[in-house]
């Protein structure tokens, strides 16, 4: 409760004034080290046995000075108090408002910290739920449902004090052997912006700041290497990798954090034509931009531009970087120092403060009577953040996005089969999450506090499930390593099943410890270890083996596909994954998942995507063909949907400046409900440029009932066709283009013949980015 003074709050605290105007108010009342101190955070662990706040311990990120010293001047941002190691949330919360108290008293002006936390399947917290990976929302096809997720994460958040978080990804997938692949929403453009938005969309509507990351290019580092540098072109880099930034920007993102790499030597860090000229002036971006971990840092001490930290300061700061994260390196005493000397314009630190408090102000955490205290310390009872209705979403999601990839007949499992489920992903809940979970992330370092939520394994789900299977578990080989006499045995269960159900894939980890995950990069694609020779071995049984792929990455399976009776791809399907994954093996769910990746028939292809321009794909010119083994959009059904009719607008014309409508009708036939996503694709047969010899414009999943006709009609605006010509301006040319209506990328339906007329247009950011879908 708030308790009137009877007196004016000071302008800058005043919620009646513009946001603006209490900023200006507030900061030509600020000094330099004050300035400087909003623009850094401090990298924070909450000690569960004594509430106190103490530093995480890394090479970076020892404290220059003592707490209260570094507290005086103020201090931006609070770094994972709840993500950094397990700890009781109701303490945690506790502590947090001790140290928003220490923080607010210590400083002239009683400006809280924001506090961030990384939220890539769920908020990075002891006990908190774990979703689905970003893959998974890619497979699902379903923004309104990554919308839903979203906005229960940013309420998670709320709860506890939680300000910013660290997500979504919105890197397109380049190169499947890139560690962080399991981050990525798939490897289209228009999939990764239409699901990035929508989770900013969920997430914002709590009240609390998305952050996109990263800025730009990360994803197409050389050799799929974590942190390498970056070969990619302009126009690749304006049609590919920013377009996900630029929908998700439409959508509202309020911040945004910088990709580690190089671009043709310049790290973006240092980079002001990207992080100001393009994102501020030319998108219009108004919200903050925090650095990824330590890279203001790494410009001096991995890629080599700065000689000291007051130089990298001063090169980050003109580039465009507002914060400095996770804790305090470089924009500390050195930019200070910098700025006294006279090295670094004051006006720099005064463009990234404006930006800090406006963002401040909007989160409320300058109001007159702003409390400290999380929301959560008023909950009566247990306080459980794992509850019904997430743990419900996220199955939700997990079975959305589970993918059929191949299937004899085999599946669904009759009821009663003996089955041998073997390999080192059948019995672990481990095998559900991705590297950026807590569990994965930080939980792996404290054993002894066990996962916190409930994860059941896909062994623990087939031997409960109604069906009344009789399971035979063996593990055969973990994920690396492994004897003889372990493959031995599982090939021992499998001669005794009637279908052997392996269980294949990653571990995910960080920098070396698992096979997918950051700084986790691969040279090959076949699967890790020895789970290829274990996968051969159950198929030499004969007895019909189903594979079930819980992975980070797509694997090759060219050389087992014609011998194998099913194969399953679930990604990292979170907490309510093996549910998920028994409904579809046993056929109480229906696949739904389409691949948001292709995978490839051969892994020594890579890099290459669906998006490829003609010499990209197979051709007279090489003996290398690059045909994916399952392309893009890819995805079975046990019992598909009818298309019975597709069709263009009449005319066959197209305005460069208008819209064009595809109708497509769809019958479900079977006796239960069934989903489809029709994917519309386009190609221009002649432009100026090189051009992929077909990219996504729309995707739309249609869920239909027992006996179900429906009509869908996408509207296309011509700005969707539009490319980096070679003036390197985007544009929209007249002419004729086909669209091609379809399945997946490799199984279209109908193709339309369409003459774009009109004149060449010029497009920019405030071009439309998707198309409008209806249906009767």
């Amino acid at each position: 409760m708030v308790v009137s003074t009877g007196t004016a709050p000071e302008v800058w605290k005043d919620a009646s004034v513009s946001a603006e105007d209490r900023v200006e108010a507030l900061m030509a009342r600020m000094s330099l080290p004050e300035k400087v101190a909003q623009l850094y955070g401090v990298w924070v662990g909450i000690d569960n046995s004594d509430g106190e706040m103490a530093p995480h311990q890394h090479e970076f990120t020892a404290l220059p000075v003592a707490w209260d010293e570094l507290v005086k001047d103020g201090m931006g941002q609070l770094t994972r108090p709840f993500g950094t190691a397990p700890v009781d949330v109701v303490r945690g919360a506790a502590t947090l408002a001790n140290a928003q108290r220490s923080i607010m008293a210590a400083g002239r002006w009683g400006i809280p910290a924001v506090v961030h936390e990384e939220i890539l399947t769920g908020l990075a917290a002891w006990k908190a739920g774990v979703y689905p990976s970003p893959l998974c929302w890619g497979a699902g096809f379903d923004p309104d449902l990554v919308e839903r997720m979203g906005a229960q994460i940013g309420a998670t958040m709320r709860r506890l004090g939680v300000h910013q978080g660290l997500a979504p990804v919105v890197d397109v997938t380049r190169d499947l052997r890139w560690g962080r692949v399991e981050e990525t929403i798939g490897e289209d453009p228009v999939l990764v912006g239409m699901i990035g938005a929508a989770y900013v969309r969920g997430l914002q509507s709590a009240g609390v700041v998305a952050t996109l990351k990263h800025f730009v290019g990360y994803s197409a580092s050389r050799g799929g290497r974590n942190l390498a540098p970056v070969s990619a072109g302009r126009r690749e880099i304006a049609d590919v990798l920013l377009p996900p930034f630029e929908m998700a920007l439409q959508a509202g993102a309020g911040s945004v954090m910088n990709s580690y790499a190089d671009i043709d030597g310049t790290p973006v860090a240092a980079d002001p034509g990207l992080l100001t000229d393009l994102l501020r002036e030319t998108y219009g971006f108004t919200g903050t931009v925090v650095a990824d971990y330590f890279s203001v840092a790494f410009l001096q001490t991995l890629h080599n531009v700065a000689g000291s930290p007051a130089e990298a300061a001063g090169l980050a700061l003109t580039a465009g970087i507002d914060v400095e994260l996770p804790t305090v390196n470089c924009y500390g005493p050195p930019l200070v120092e910098a700025v006294e000397r006279g090295e670094v314009d004051a006006a720099l630190v005064d463009r990234a403060l404006r930006r800090v408090l406006l963002q401040k102000c909007r989160l409320g955490l300058l109001d007159e009577g702003w409390s400290p205290e999380p929301p959560v310390l008023d909950e009566a009872g247990d306080v459980v953040l794992d509850d019904a209705a997430v743990r419900s979403l996220a199955g939700e999601l997990a079975r959305r996005s589970i993918v059929l990839l191949s299937n004899t007949g085999t599946l669904p499992l009759a009821a009663g089969l003996r089955l041998a489920v073997v390999g080192p992903r059948a019995h672990t809940p481990q095998a559900m999450m991705g590297c950026y979970s807590f569990p994965m992330h930080v939980g792996v370092h404290h054993p002894d506090a066990g996962l916190g939520i409930e994860v059941p394994t896909l062994v623990d789900a087939l031997r409960a499930d109604p069906a009344g299977y009789d399971v035979r578990y063996e593990q055969g080989v973990p994920v690396l390593g492994g004897d003889d006499d372990g493959i031995a045995a599982a090939v021992a269960a499998a001669a005794d099943a009637d279908v052997c159900v392996a269980v294949l894939g990653d571990q995910a980890g960080l920098f070396g410890r698992g096979t997918s995950g950051e700084g986790c990069d691969a040279t090959s694609l076949r699967l890790p270890g020895r789970q290829e020779e274990l996968l051969e071995a159950v198929l030499a049984t004969g007895t019909p083996v189903v594979l079930v792929l819980l992975v980070g990455r797509p694997y090759e399976l060219g050389r087992q596909i014609d011998r194998l009776a099913a194969v399953v791809c679930g990604f990292f399907p979170g907490e309510e994954g093996a549910a998920a994954l028994a409904d579809v093996l046993s056929g109480r769910a229906d696949p739904a998942g389409r691949l948001p990746v292709g995978f490839p028939a051969d892994g020594g292809n890579q890099p290459s995507t669906y998006l490829a321009a003609p010499l990209g794909r197979r051709s007279e010119v090489s003996n290398v063909d690059p045909t994916p083994l399952f392309a893009f959009g890819h995805g079975l059904s046990y019992t598909p949907i009818t298309w019975t009719g597709v069709a263009g607008d009449a005319s066959g014309t197209w305005p460069t400046d208008g819209t064009f409508d595809v109708r497509v009708t769809l019958h479900n036939g079977a006796p239960g409900p069934v989903s489809e996503v029709v994917q519309v694709y386009l190609h221009d047969p002649v432009a100026e440029v090189a051009r992929p010899v077909q990219s996504l414009l729309s995707a739309h999943r249609v869920d239909l009932a027992p006996g179900e006709t429906r009509e869908v009609t996408i509207s296309l605006h011509a700005d969707q066709t539009s490319y980096t010509g070679a003036s390197w301006r985007r544009q929209v040319d007249p002419g004729e283009v086909e669209l091609r209506v379809g399945a997946s990328s490799a199984d279209i339906r109908e193709t339309i013949t369409v003459s774009m007329t009109g004149p060449r247009r010029h497009v920019g950011f405030d071009r439309v980015m998707q198309a409008t879908v209806t249906s009767t």
